[in-house]
């Protein structure tokens, strides 16, 4: 069964849309409080966030980016301002799809259980990476060190991923530039160092040190 927080103010909608999804076996929670939208997710723990563009206080893209700085889990949009200039917007914030509005219960379920079967169940058996007596959830993008759990954004998800997944080769600068942005033209090298220091930080801050060792001219590895 699969958790997933709805952040849509209009209750009529919010309450019909979580019926529907329901009726798939998962679990739907509800935003009630839309002034600290960041707080709820961190209690609710989702493998999935359906937002809304227009809300109260903050729109769905200051929240988007919010939660992107703490988790890499799967967020798409839903929303009436459904034309290109959105729908790329969304994209581009750290979304993984668009839902227009009115919402069609079919188009809805099927999106949903498309990203979710794209983000978990394509994993297998394999939901954790371990390494340096730490694991990597593979589920909702974070680390297990002891009993302390550390969240990772997006991207640095995907450079630790990538990493461990090529353990003990380096992995080039470009091939994690690839792997992080390949849907973008353009990405100033200086982006990935600033992601793979944050990485550094998380990982030295929390008693796992020298992990990820830099390669001059080569890339990065982990031993």
């Amino acid at each position: 069964m699969y958790r997933i927080l709805l952040v849509e103010d209009d209750r009529a909608l919010a309450e019909s849309m979580k019926q529907q999804l329901e009726c798939y076996g998962n679990e739907v929670v509800c935003i009630t409080d839309f002034r600290s939208v960041t707080d709820e997710f961190r209690q609710v723990q989702p493998h999935l966030v359906l937002m809304d563009i227009m809300l109260p206080y903050k729109d769905g893209y200051f929240w988007c980016n919010e939660i992107r700085r703490i988790s890499g889990v799967p967020i798409v949009f839903i929303s009436s301002a459904s034309d290109s200039m959105n729908i790329v917007m969304a994209i581009n914030m750290g979304g993984d799809d668009f839902i227009p509005k009115p919402v069609d219960a079919m188009v809805l379920n099927a999106k949903v259980q498309a990203v979710l079967r794209r983000t978990y169940e394509l994993t297998g058996n394999a939901s954790v990476i371990s390494f340096r007596g730490a694991k990597l959830n593979m589920n909702d993008g974070s680390i297990i060190i002891g009993e302390k759990r550390v969240e990772l954004t997006k991207n640095e998800f995907r450079i630790l991923m990538t990493l461990l997944e090529n353990r003990g080769s380096i992995v080039s600068r470009d091939t994690l530039m690839m792997k992080l942005w390949q849907d973008d033209c353009y990405v100033e090298e200086n982006t990935l160092t600033v992601n793979v220091a944050r990485l550094r930080r998380k990982l030295e801050e929390n008693g796992l040190e020298n992990v990820i060792v830099t390669r001059p001219g080569s890339g990065y590895i982990i031993q």
